[in-house]
């Protein structure tokens, strides 16, 4: 009979070695869920347990709204309304210094409450402002690092497809983690905003002014009309409803999904080979999602049948620290993970054993997930080779090096520990919002 640790080492080394072999995520987790269950859980006998444990989790309801912001994005991007958003945003910023890069955070904040891909979002970004701002003056600093910032958002404003995940994998209601998350997502854009504003200040050089003819006031009021506000209606629908009561997580994600069909059907921008091409890409994404999922929901029970997640709360629980500073490393070992793994791995790897730990610990799990999840974006835009930075090196412009990105990244990776630092401290942040829900 093996001890808990070495049964821990041995399915968490087998999975990671996999992993750097360059096993797909998703085999990775079910080669080891195999070999684990017929080892530990008594043959094939214990294989047919796990596999219906799995069957009856991942037909959960709750896993729907994955699928319902997937189409929701592709939808939107597929349909022009994105780059509507980032026309009427631009009529509002007019000559303001640094204009582009507060639109980077502006169009980040928007397009994260339509996608909830970060990666999608730098992409867009990255491919659409940057050879504008090199065009107008901007330094590297100023156009790398706002958009690499506020892509990051995606994950951290409803809807968020990774925050469900982590709700699915965790067992945390997911009405209550997406509200949650809206308060810390725009303390981060606000200290994106705050950056922006202080460089742009202390040295102009860096985003240099430049005439644009100022839109009337009528004009700009239009444009937000026709491109914003049906915007903040989708939101509505999704957040709104969850928030007051009136849906579940799953009936509100419908919802969105229906009212961004509708509004690209307003806008005339609506044809059976865009909708029949979002369906299929979005049906591709949620398929490899859920595949993942339930990989590592039965990674999950396997390591709860084997005795290694009490193993690891026992030692944990046992140790001379304070439970906010096990807290605290936790998060930081995210962020280390991240700069070198993708955000669902971290995920699927590391909260079977972190979220136990702090529920014992008397925790509150949605602080904690907060937490997480703005490590997981943190890591993602750390140097070295965190995805966001190689997402946006494809899409930058001709000379553009990975010094020049890593460094355009450190303001804005500090701005996201102080916002780490801030919902730490004032667990508020995250619990005050979901206090106010109507259930």
């Amino acid at each position: 009979m093996m001890e808990w640790w070495q049964t821990l080492s041995l399915l968490l080394g087998s999975l990671l070695i996999l992993m750097v072999l360059g096993m797909p995520v998703a085999f990775a987790f079910l080669a080891v869920n195999l070999v684990g269950a017929f080892v530990f859980l008594g043959g094939i006998s214990g294989i047919e347990q796990l596999v219906i444990n799995t069957t009856g989790a991942l037909t959960s309801f709750t896993l729907v709204p994955i699928a319902m912001f997937m189409i929701m994005g592709e939808v939107m991007f597929r349909s022009g309304i994105a780059n509507d958003v980032m026309d009427a945003l631009d009529k509002w910023f007019g000559r303001l210094r640094g204009r582009l890069a507060f639109m980077a955070v502006g169009g980040g904040v928007l397009f994260s409450t339509l996608t909830g891909n970060s990666m999608g979002s730098i992409a867009l970004l990255g491919s659409s402002l940057v050879p504008e701002m090199q065009k107008r003056g901007y330094k590297k600093p100023m156009t790398l690092g706002p958009i690499l910032g506020s892509a990051g958002l995606a994950i951290m404003i409803p809807p968020s497809a990774l925050a469900v995940v982590l709700g699915v994998v965790a067992e945390l209601p997911i009405g209550r983690l997406l509200i949650a998350i809206i308060l810390p997502g725009l303390l981060m854009a606000v200290l994106y905003a705050l950056y922006i504003l202080g460089r742009c200040t202390v040295d102009p050089d860096v985003a240099p002014s430049f005439d644009v003819e100022k839109a009337p006031m009528s004009e700009r009021l239009i444009a937000t009309a026709r491109h914003i506000l049906p915007i903040g209606i989708i939101v509505f629908a999704v957040v709104g409803f969850i928030f007051l009561g009136i849906a579940t997580p799953t009936e509100a994600a419908a919802s969105g999904a229906v009212a961004t069909v509708l509004l690209a059907l307003f806008k005339r921008r609506l044809s059976i080979k865009l909708f029949s091409e979002s369906l299929f890409e979005s049906s591709m994404i949620s398929v490899m999602i859920l595949l993942i999922v339930a990989m590592a929901i039965a990674f999950t029970q396997l390591l709860a049948f084997t005795g290694a997640t009490y193993g690891m709360m026992d030692m944990v629980m046992n140790l001379p620290v304070s439970p906010k500073m096990i807290v605290l490393a936790m998060v930081f070992s995210i962020i280390i993970l991240g700069m070198f793994m993708g955000p669902l791995p971290i995920m699927l790897i590391t909260l079977p054993i972190f979220v136990p730990v702090v529920i014992e610990f008397g925790f509150d799990p949605l602080w904690f997930a907060v937490l997480f999840l703005i490590a997981i974006e943190t890591g993602s835009t750390s140097p070295p080779l965190g995805a966001g930075l190689f997402v946006m090196r494809a899409v930058a412009p001709k000379g553009t090096t990975m010094a020049n990105i890593y460094s355009a990244a450190v303001p804005f990776l500090i701005c996201d520990f102080l916002a780490i630092a801030l919902v730490f401290v004032f667990p508020e942040i995250v619990t005050w919002p979901v206090s106010l829900m109507f259930d």
